[in-house]
């Protein structure tokens, strides 16, 4: 006999289950666009642990003829092509007739239908691909699909699925990107009882968007419209400032279906080009409408993937619309975006709750303490580089600064008034507002090479500066200021040569090591808000962090959930770059959503950190004074590691002596 033979039908729909039915998420999309094909204006999702055990989508759609129940659910069985030639024209997000028999193959599957609203239906009961019941049934018109135990019968499968926090991760995602493609229908999604999303079906995308992304969110977005003979564009884009830390919030929508196009994607962030902070991400709503000759959706089983006819007509379509609407606007943040003078309001900026660094001694006994020294023992708390008590800038000298800091080579003193313009809150002084965040008086943990960086390193398993032996390695050379080219580097000298410092990376590195210090025991310095902030997420993401709730508190954020899509942020630690806070707490969320399958409180301490350091530094074409920068060199010579900034970039280039006198003829060799 030979050794080929045809598979029976029920293993045959089990392997095309693997191509259809990856997770939860997949049988709700087939599910969900049979609905949106049969005409339906009100969907209901209902999932129950993650989709994995409970699935129920109910439409009010045409319904299936009770003549066609168990055909349905036959493989390559459909209602919308009849021949090749549709293939090159479909219209409908639905085609190929293996969703059913697929899902039904690996679970236990009920379906009640009804095509008119007689309330005469039929409902037809699926095991493992096989019928066990079909019979008539009392149901409104409509389509009422519930999916139980899925991958029951293939143990193999349902063994890799993931947390259920993350199979509800996929399935939001779906959800909302058909909602947003669909804003005329009216779409419900329950998890375990709790409502993720309501939209209301009234043909506003920017309610959808209000619904899912938050309604200061809607408020935000851009317009977007444009066309050509073969393309038409709507949509919305969010403002430069309004941004994401990944494409999660891209969403690109052709004849109706979401699809993945990198294309597309590279178009919108062309045209974003130079108005983004680097990785950052806008949040997009396009829809796309064309001709469905000019679309080819038979590319993979999943239809995400599309193929297009003219797509550089496109790309350049979606990057002069994006442009032309990213122009309409002026990209200059209002006080009402940064309220700093509003700070002074709250009690918490006036009271200080500050512990000294372990760095600076206390000062003997009737000796006045300088303005700028950290406070006593006794005052508590850890001393923020950027919450200062205003009396402490009154009077005073600055005889104590000297000896809490490694001051530059034969250099006897800083003086008075150019440690007060470094220091001096940003409202005393007429100064960029960039000066406002330049914490260098109090940048002193980078000095601190003691038990408390090793006992960093033990209870977090690593730390980003340089271990004991390599800060026995060669020292940092001895600087001496020359000057500042374009207000972004620092121009020094030392025997070996010249030296270029970069001002923003070198105070990124003093940043950084201070507040990933700070991060290692942050709840000491965590103050209690009078006022909460209040931070809006989606529906999904609000599930997904609502379990990490214990992972904000050990970086010293006080999370309360506040309804479906808010949360009130009651306490942070004090030491957090003024003004930035909210922007701060925004990342380390997106930072654990994004990274919620190898995140750890090490590793948010050390990004919570770089994010810290690089929103409290100086910035480029920030012009300084000669003191301010000697102070800049002390600090940085002091950190366990200088020579390059969280990022990674270096932060000190180095021109030989030798190499000038080559450059200018002076040796020959």
């Amino acid at each position: 006999m030979g050794k080929i033979q045809v598979l029976d039908e029920q293993l045959a729909n089990q392997i095309a289950a693997g191509e259809v039915v990856e997770r939860p998420a997949s049988v709700i999309k087939e599910l969900v666009e049979n609905a949106i094909d049969a005409g339906s204006s009100v969907i209901d999702i209902t999932i129950e642990e993650g989709g994995l055990s409970y699935i129920r989508v109910t439409d009010n759609g045409s319904g299936i003829e009770p003549a066609d129940m168990e055909t349905a659910f036959q493989r390559h069985a459909t209602s919308k092509i009849s021949s090749s030639s549709d293939l090159f024209r479909i219209a409908s997000l639905g085609f190929r007739g293996e969703a059913l028999p697929s899902i039904a193959a690996v679970s236990r599957l009920e379906c009640v239908s009804s095509i008119d609203s007689s309330g005469l239906a039929q409902r037809l009961y699926i095991e493992g691909g096989t019928v066990t019941a079909n019979e008539p049934a009392n149901a409104p018109q409509g389509t009422d699909m519930s999916v139980r135990d899925l991958f029951y019968n293939t143990p193999a499968r349902l063994k890799y699925m993931k947390a259920i926090q993350t199979e509800l991760g996929h399935i939001t995602d779906y959800v909302y990107r058909i909602a947003l493609a669909h804003p005329g229908i009216t779409v419900t999604l329950k998890h375990n009882g709790s409502v993720l999303l309501r939209t209301l079906g009234t043909g506003d995308r920017q309610q959808v968007i209000a619904a899912v992304y938050g309604t200061n969110t809607a408020k935000a977005m851009l317009k977007v419209e444009g066309e050509t003979s073969d393309y038409d564009l709507r949509g919305y884009i969010s403002k430069p400032e309004l941004t994401r830390a990944n494409r999660n919030g891209m969403t690109v929508i052709v004849n109706g279906r979401y699809i993945r196009s990198h294309t597309v994607n590279q178009a919108i962030l062309q045209a974003y080009h130079t108005l983004l902070p680097i990785n950052r991400f806008p949040i997009v709503v396009l829809e796309i409408g064309m001709h469905p000759s000019l679309l080819d959706v038979n590319v993979h089983p999943s239809k995400m993937e599309v193929r297009f006819s003219k797509e550089t007509e496109l790309r350049t379509l979606v990057e002069q619309a994006v442009k032309e609407a990213l122009g309409q606007v002026r990209h200059i943040p209002g006080p009402s975006e940064k309220p700093e003078r509003e700070k002074p309001l709250f009690v918490q900026d006036a009271i200080s709750f500050h512990r000294p660094d372990p760095l600076i001694q206390t000062q003997p006994s009737g000796q006045e303490r300088s303005p700028f020294a950290s406070p006593t023992p006794s005052s508590g708390g850890g001393f923020s580089p950027n919450r200062q008590a205003s009396s402490s800038y009154s009077s005073g000298s600055s005889s104590s600064y000297s000896s809490a800091f490694p001051q530059p080579p034969k250099r006897d003193y800083v003086p008075k008034d150019a440690t007060e313009r470094l220091y001096k809150p940003a409202e005393q002084r007429e100064v960029s507002v960039h000066e406002a965040s330049a914490p260098w008086e109090q940048a002193a943990p980078a000095l601190q090479q003691t038990e408390e960086v090793s006992q960093l390193q033990s209870n977090n398993g690593e730390h980003p500066s340089a271990s004991q032996s390599e800060q026995q390695g060669p020292t940092f050379p001895e600087l001496y200021w020359i000057g500042q080219l374009h207000g972004t580097y620092i121009v020094a000298q030392a025997e070996e040569g010249l030296y270029l410092i970069d001002q923003h990376a070198a105070h990124e590195r003093i940043n950084y090591e201070y507040y990933y210090q700070k991060f290692g025991n942050p709840e000491a310095a965590s103050q209690q808000l009078l006022v909460p902030l209040t931070l809006e997420f989606t529906s999904g993401e609000s599930e997904q962090l609502r379990g990490m709730i214990g992972l904000f508190q050990e970086a010293g954020v006080e999370l309360e959930p506040f309804g479906q899509q808010t949360f009130l942020v009651r306490a942070y630690p004090e030491w957090f770059p003024q003004g930035e806070e909210q922007a701060i707490i925004e990342e380390m969320a997106e930072l654990l959503l994004s990274e919620r399958k190898s995140i750890n409180i090490a590793k948010l301490r050390e990004k919570a950190a770089i994010m810290c350091s690089c929103k409290a530094s100086i910035k480029a074409n920030d012009r300084k004074t000669r003191e301010e920068g000697e102070v800049l060199l002390a600090r940085l010579a002091a950190c366990i590691q200088p020579y390059t900034c969280p990022h990674g970039r270096p932060i000190v280039v180095h021109i030989s002596t030798y190499q000038l006198e080559k450059m200018f003829k002076r040796v020959m060799s």
